[in-house]
């Protein structure tokens, strides 16, 4: 007999978007400490992420389903599953946030699963950036961070150091602890 016990959800509902960036990675180990401090975790995948760690880690890890894509969406269900975890969130949380899914957010894009449910929450949306240093410093990325921040978003990092593309600046995800310590103060709040 086994004195594991699997961890039953006491906390909060989150919803943890992973996009195409090389930081998905880490995404792994947001959803396992989300997990571990009793929240339910659901993650959504952009078509990108799914090129850097599989759905098969974060499923597996969260303990439930993970939504890469609309048209996987149960057959016959009165309510798009999407529409129900845009419902039951009390967080989204984008972790890694590449410069593509923060514009995409920022004009209101939801033509994949996490625009969808980014859309059609109400729950607190708190942006981990991950990207090159000259992406983010952009003034196209800056202004649609900005625009982000008006409507109510949060943000944490992203970090200064070596970015995986051999540049050093600013674009590194802010490290694990960092997101959640942020996580968890915005649950808190709410």
């Amino acid at each position: 007999m086994s004195d594991a016990t699997p961890i039953a959800p006491t906390g909060r509902t989150i919803v943890l978007g992973v996009t195409g960036s090389i930081a998905a990675y880490k995404s792994a180990e947001i959803a396992s400490q989300l997990r571990k401090l009793g929240h339910e975790v659901f993650v959504v995948m952009t078509r990108r992420a799914t090129e850097f760690i599989t759905p098969l880690t974060l499923g597996t890890l969260s303990r439930n389903p993970v939504l890469c894509d609309l048209s996987e969406e149960s057959q016959g269900a009165w309510k798009p599953g999407h529409i129900e975890l845009a419902d039951r969130a009390d967080l989204l949380l984008i972790a890694p946030a590449s410069a593509n899914t923060i514009a995409r957010l920022a004009c209101g894009l939801a033509d994949d699963a996490l625009g969808a449910v980014a859309l059609a929450t109400r729950a607190t949306l708190l942006i981990a950036p991950a990207m090159n240093g000259k992406m983010w410093e952009h003034s196209a990325t800056r202004e649609n961070a900005e625009r982000l921040r008006a409507r109510g978003a949060a943000f944490v990092g992203p970090a200064e150091g070596m970015l995986a593309c051999g540049y050093e600046g600013t674009g590194r995800l802010a490290e694990v602890d960092e997101i959640i310590a942020r996580a968890q103060q915005l649950l808190a709040a709410r």
